[in-house]
């Protein structure tokens, strides 16, 4: 059922709907103050985003104070039929995890051993949603991260293997913008076993593009591009056949400047002037194949040019946006199992006369896990769903999806440790070498920690998913400070957004909740309830915020990252009540279901009052003036009686 509150949430759409589909930067946002590098940093972000769709996300439209449950409710289950299509090769998937790899070996030695390479390949895991025509699975996305979940649940380095291989190595982008002739020349490669990986990252490019150096220069011709330069942390370098590689051609020029191009290219590891240099290592996933690759005069045909030239940030960002899922789903498996781990120990170990686990402080710990795994996997097959049912553009979803469930599974496995103890920070090797059980919890802990770094940080994730916020917000009122538009512009931006905010505010201030919800259990219908008034919470705290700091809102992160928060708890509260209604459904047991969501959602409440709490009063500003200090050389007295 549609709610009631989405005829008049839908201006905030219609009302921008008559702008360009694309505007240029400068017409959004003010760059004229800011830095060369800045400046440019800005441009070519904002020239690769596309704008969300007029009527957004469920996630993006929290931040608008508009609340549409009904995209997510009933919950978009996986279908019997899509189920059944994956069961074949996740049971063969288990089954060779279990008999053919030993985590443990592999995180001793470093290295993944070649059988397990090829075995990987004769079960198919290694082209799992390639279409079966190009000689993959052709399984869905909902499969595919069912298969993480077995895979992080198991050894994080096979996970990452088969996760960088094809979420966003040659197999992604193809999919995405191939061309015919690209995809029946590499797809059966890399579904058959030959690795692929992605190379985007430099010394001093990271997430942060504009600032890459690898070139590439057309020949006379132009037939050909000539690439130089080097890629750092390119995953699965060292084992791959063939590279997505991002590069910088020949800029070009927009409205009477520059503009630097990025292309992405189809590279094979075997052309003359690649070389990998070097293997990177690390705390965790030892395992990685990590490498520096080097390019030196390597000549690559524009053919294999994917999308077209100058289009290779999009690339980039559009896999990414599909390709983070991954993340989430291989967190999902390693929380279950540390969960599991936990589980068991505070039921086994005897303190004080009693299991721990009945002790109210490592019961607070277990009841955080077993809460946060049940909305992680609520919002990752909620949004699993979504995408394989192409219901419109998820990139919100698939960021707060990657930046919670990492951040949740970190502290997961930070309390796990705590809760095994000393056990927790022993090796598996020394705790059988003394006759204990081999439990690798803190192998888990040290592989799960580069999952919030992984395809986008967590500061990135948040100043993402903050930027696509304020964009409703910037198309109406964002000229009104741009500096670099005539003054008779910005009054009529002025007169326009007034007229806007005059009937979108006061609707902010209603206490409507999510409207008629149909077949929702009365414990669920309350936080979902509370969920709708809180978006429009949210919207009117974004909205103080931009009329407090107006242009100036991009430098307030601290504060941007709040509001992140709030909308990602919001959206895992309403996947996990959606989810549980329909376990409910399903027939599974209503009290250990209800309990369950219940508890999380209480749980996320007290931390949405947090966020809430934190913009009103922080420390942000004597916090960076203090860094500004300790860069400058200041506090010495930090600096001594040290080594």
């Amino acid at each position: 059922m549609k709610s009631p509150l989405e005829a008049p949430e839908k201006q905030i759409a219609e009302e921008t709907s008559a702008k360009p589909e694309k505007p240029a930067p400068a017409a959004v946002i003010d760059t004229s103050k800011m830095a060369k590098g800045q400046r440019e940093a800005l441009e070519l972000a904002e020239a690769a985003r596309d704008p969300l769709e007029d009527r957004g996300s469920f996630a993006s439209n929290l931040f608008v104070g508009r609340y549409d449950f009904d995209r997510i409710y009933p919950y978009p289950a996986q279908s019997a039929e899509d189920r059944t299509a994956g069961e074949d090769f996740l049971c063969k998937l288990e089954s060779y995890l279990r008999e053919h790899v030993d985590p443990d070996e592999i995180d001793r030695t470093g290295e993944i051993p070649p059988e397990n390479f090829k075995g990987l390949a004769e079960i198919g895991a290694f082209g799992i949603k390639v279409p079966k025509k190009y000689g993959g699975l052709g399984l869905s996305q909902c499969n595919y991260g069912r298969a993480a979940v077995l895979l992080g649940s198991w050894d994080g380095n096979v996970a990452a293997l088969v996760s960088a291989h094809q979420s966003i190595g040659v197999a992604q982008p193809l999919l995405l913008f191939g061309t015919e002739e690209q995809k029946q020349k590499y797809l059966p490669r890399v579904a058959g076993g030959e690795i692929s990986a992605f190379a985007l990252t430099e010394r001093h490019a990271g997430s942060d593009p504009a600032t890459m150096s690898l070139r590439a220069e057309p020949t006379p011709d132009g037939s050909e591009f000539i690439l130089n330069g080097e890629k750092l942390w390119c995953t699965n370098g060292v084992k791959a056949g063939v590279l997505v590689v991002m590069a910088r051609t020949p800029s070009k020029m927009v409205g009477g400047k520059e503009r630097k191009q990025i292309t992405a290219f189809i590279v094979d590891v075997d052309t003359p002037g690649l070389e990998v240099t070097y293997r990177c290592r690390f705390m965790g996933l030892r395992a990685l194949y990590n490498a520096v690759v080097n390019f030196t005069d390597v000549r690559v045909p524009r053919e294999n040019i994917i999308s077209r030239e100058g289009a290779g940030l999009k690339v980039a960002l559009t896999t990414l946006n599909t390709g983070r899922l991954t993340l989430p789903a291989a967190c999902a498996g390693l929380s279950k199992r540390l969960l599991e781990i936990s589980r068991k120990w505070a039921g086994e170990r005897i303190q004080w006369g009693v299991p721990i686990g009945q002790h109210a402080a490592i019961a607070g710990k277990i009841a955080e896990m077993a809460g946060s795994v049940f909305a992680m996997e609520a919002m990752t097959f909620l949004t699993s769903s979504l995408l394989d049912r192409k219901a419109g553009d998820l990139r919100i979803e698939t960021a707060m999806c990657k930046m919670w469930a990492t951040e949740m599974t970190w502290r997961i496995a930070d309390d796990a440790m705590q809760v095994r103890g000393g056990r927790g920070y022993e090796t598996a090797a020394s705790l059988a070498g003394r006759g204990e059980p081999p439990i690798a919890v803190e192998r888990f802990l040290r592989d799960c920690r580069v999952n919030t770094i992984f395809e986008g940080s967590s500061e990135i994730m948040r100043l993402f998913i903050a930027r696509e916020a304020l964009d409703p917000h910037l198309k109406v009122g964002g000229a009104i400070f741009n500096t670099q538009l005539p003054m008779s512009d910005r009054a009529k931006a002025v007169f326009s957004s007034g007229k806007f905010y005059a009937g979108w505010y006061p609707r902010q201030w209603m206490p409507n909740g999510a409207g008629k919800i149909d077949n929702l259990h009365d414990t669920l219908r309350g936080h979902v309830n509370y969920a709708a008034r809180t978006s429009k919470r949210l919207a009117r705290g974004l909205f103080h915020a931009m009329a407090r700091f107006g242009p100036k809102l991009d430098r307030e992160q601290l504060l941007l990252s709040r509001f992140v928060g709030i909308a990602t708890e919001l959206f895992a509260i309403s996947a996990t009540c959606s989810y549980a209604q329909w376990l409910l459904g399903q027939g599974k047991p209503a009290d250990e279901i209800l309990a369950l969501a219940d508890y999380f959602c209480r749980s996320a409440r007290m931390r949405i009052d947090h966020h809430f709490a934190g913009t009103m009063r922080n420390v942000d500003k004597r916090g960076y003036d203090l860094v500004q200090n300790l860069l400058a050389g200041k506090h010495t007295l930090l600096r001594d009686g040290i080594v």
